[in-house]
């Protein structure tokens, strides 16, 4: 089954003459991993947008073209329907995070849908066990640190079970050792309970470990949408402005060099086991 499918989307905010989305065509399947890659201005936030219904409910402007998510249409169904089956973090964690205490924040959510208390205790004992995080509870979240936010919101999404989570720009305040450790969280999140994922982000070098497809908006469409490995055989900084990983820089290298690599690799130990085979 999709999870979404966006046809020929077009969009421009309300304040522009210029359009962000020219003609978007995507499908992600249920179970995906999906990295969304593009320069900066590209339009990899404003597609998340409109595939949470945020665009055109919140933001106005220009809409055209059809998104489908799980069968609903964003662009009419209610917000808060929509979010009973999307979570969207946003880049910085700050801007979801509503309550004082850690606690309090992580049940906002069940509260406001009228949850029994019981099956909040349960989801609140499951979220704090998945993502390590039952230490915090009694924590005032103003004192949490930028890795801590991220996983409390994160805890606010989870809370609810959507069966697609759209991040964007999660690692942008977090140190290369935090996001890794997030990172780890979201595949477990992906290969044992299915969770559809969409990841906007500029750091290939983290993310290629994880994702299972790469897809690149450019000049306001996909431009490249292909598994990860076969990403990495395209020059994705000289056609698209997205920064390379270095291990696919190197692989490149030596390629070019006339050394012979399988498939180009994810990380250091597959790079040196492929040319030693």
């Amino acid at each position: 089954m999709k999870a979404v499918e966006v046809r020929g989307l077009r969009y421009r905010y309300p304040y522009s003459e210029e359009y962000v989305l020219k003609g978007v065509d995507l499908e992600i399947s249920e179970g995906d991993f999906l990295l969304l890659a593009g320069a900066s201005g590209s339009g990899k936030t404003t597609l998340a947008r409109a595939i949470v219904g945020l665009i055109p409910q919140f933001y106005g402007g220009d809409y055209k073209g059809e998104v489908r998510v799980f069968d609903m249409d964003p662009a009419s169904t209610p917000i808060y329907e929509v979010t009973e089956k999307v979570g969207f973090l946003f880049q910085n964690p700050e801007n979801q995070i509503f309550m004082t205490t850690v606690e309090r924040d992580i049940v906002f959510g069940m509260e406001f849908r009228g949850f029994p208390k019981r099956l909040m205790r349960e989801r609140m004992t499951w979220v704090t066990n998945e993502l390590d995080i039952a230490r915090l509870l009694g924590r005032r979240t103003e004192d949490l640190s930028g890795g801590e936010k991220q996983l409390v919101a994160l805890a606010g999404l989870l809370v609810l079970r959507p069966s697609l989570l759209i991040l964007d720009e999660p690692s942008a305040y977090l140190s290369p050792s935090s996001a890794k450790t997030f990172l780890e969280i979201l595949k477990r999140l992906n290969q044992e309970y299915g969770i559809t994922i969409i990841v906007i982000d500029h750091r290939l070098d983290l993310l290629i470990r994880y994702v299972n497809r790469v897809a690149v908006i450019f000049d306001g469409s996909i431009a490249l949408d292909v598994g990860v490995r076969e990403a990495l055989e395209y020059d994705l900084s000289k056609e698209y402005g997205v920064n390379m990983p270095v291990i696919a820089k190197l692989y490149r290298e030596l390629r070019r060099r006339g050394v012979s690599c399988i498939s180009p690799p994810l990380d250091v130990e597959e790079l040196v086991s492929s040319v030693y085979r």
